[in-house]
């Protein structure tokens, strides 16, 4: 017999087609994933930040001192709409106290009352300011970034002003100051600016 026959045991073999990877051999791998199989687990799956999955060293869901944080500052908000009621209150009665203090027919009197009245004008507008921009940071602790936080820790700074203006009114003074502090140092933690810092996508 001539070399090669296809009768002949010992001739040349006819060439098989090639063998699809990971079948017996080490697979090649792709940049950035790890080896799979023979001799190598099953590679993990891929997954995306934010859109199944996350990043290294990155929170997939707010943490709890970032989600304290919104509490105490939707409390804040709270007490400043309580506030603006109070002072929207005192004004709506503000004629009528007066004149039962006897403050009419006096042009002194009635200008230091009317003083008085441009006072709680003031107070309750910024009441009712406050109140409305800690309820739109409350609504941007899930998607803001780092201004958001930031913004947090300033409007907690001046709570506390409110606070001392307050302190007389039932307590709520002392109240607005204890949370506002409370949320300047749960807005100033490095989870929280973790957070506020993650990327987005």
């Amino acid at each position: 017999m001539s070399f090669g026959e296809p009768q002949n045991p010992y001739g040349q073999q006819p060439q098989q087609p090639p063998q699809p990877p990971g079948y017996g051999y080490p697979q090649q791998g792709q940049p950035g994933v790890p080896p799979q199989g023979y001799g190598f687990p099953p590679a993990p799956p891929v997954q995306q930040p934010y859109g199944g999955g996350y990043l290294p060293g990155v929170p997939a869901r707010m943490p709890g001192i970032t989600r304290a944080a919104q509490i105490m500052l939707g409390v804040i908000a709270l007490a400043h709409a309580i506030i603006a009621v109070l002072y929207g209150v005192a004004l709506g009665q503000w004629d009528e106290t007066m004149a039962e203090a006897g403050v009419t027919g006096d042009a002194e009197a009635e200008a230091i009352a009317d003083l008085g009245k441009g006072v709680v004008v003031f107070l309750l507008g910024l009441a009712t300011v406050f109140a409305v921009l800690g309820l739109v940071l409350l609504l941007q602790y899930a998607k803001g970034g780092n201004g958001v936080r930031v913004c947090s820790i300033v409007y907690g700074s001046f709570a506390i002003v409110t606070g001392i203006v307050m302190i007389a009114a039932y307590g709520i003074g002392l109240l607005i100051m204890a949370i506002s502090i409370l949320l300047i140092v749960f807005a100033a933690k490095r989870a929280t600016a973790e957070w506020f810092r993650r990327p987005r996508y």
